[in-house]
């Protein structure tokens, strides 16, 4: 039990923030970072000195689709859809940054970020809210290095163009 507290207590809080990202529910984001724990606690023999916060964030991930997939209703989006050259949110004369300032507005941002597909809602929270290095988020998301570097350069594209949406809509 000591080993435990001391390897993944310590990141409950990014667990319970992207597991919270991932479902958009307080409750089930409770659940899910509680079962999570369970899971790392049974299974923590498996676990090597390796990345405590990766292994864990892994696990909360796993058990969020979970709950995603067994939540009625829920939206899944492929990830091979791709943007259009041409679209206006490829365009680096505004960032994503720079409209939030501009917006001056956390709640937009956070309705922006809700709009995005989990498979890239994910490496935006855990590269711009947690600050994990990419090889940490390759290991979470259990995809390559590159493939996180382009799906974070695609997330924050979707996330330009929700908040170009939004801003047009003021």
């Amino acid at each position: 039990m000591k080993r435990f507290e001391e390897l993944f207590a310590p990141h409950m809080d990014a667990a319970y923030n992207l597991a919270r990202w991932l479902t958009g529910n307080d409750s089930a984001a409770r659940d899910v970072v509680q079962e999570a724990a369970l899971r790392a606690f049974r299974f923590l023999h498996r676990f090597a000195d390796g990345n405590p916060k990766a292994w864990f964030l892994t696990i909360v991930r796993n058990e969020s689709y979970t709950w995603l997939k067994a939540s009625a209703g829920h939206r899944w989006v492929a990830i091979g859809d791709e943007l259009p050259d041409d679209d206006p949110a490829l365009s680096h004369s505004q960032t994503p940054e720079l409209l939030a300032i501009h917006t001056e507005n956390g709640v937009l941002i956070q309705q922006a970020l809700s709009a995005l597909p989990p498979a890239f809602r994910e490496v935006i929270i855990l590269k711009e809210l947690e600050d994990m290095p990419y090889k940490d988020i390759a290991l979470v998301v259990d995809i390559p290095i590159g493939t996180v570097m382009s799906r974070l350069a695609r997330a924050r594209a979707m996330l330009k163009l929700e908040l170009l949406k939004m801003h047009d809509h003021e």
